[in-house]
């Protein structure tokens, strides 16, 4: 869990929001998740599969 707030935080911007409204820190705190859940099913998609034989 400290990984992923912290690679939100630092790689995907969730520290950049400046705005003054809820519904733009909203806005802005949905579109990081979103992009932290691409992100991570990218790089699950890329790992090794590494499957026991039947």
């Amino acid at each position: 869990m400290e990984h992923d707030y912290r690679e939100m935080k630092q790689a995907l911007g969730l520290a950049h929001f400046e705005g003054r409204t809820w519904t733009g820190w909203h806005h802005h705190v949905t579109l990081v998740s979103v992009a932290h859940a691409f992100c991570t099913l990218q790089r699950l998609a890329r790992a090794p599969k590494n499957t026991a034989p039947a």
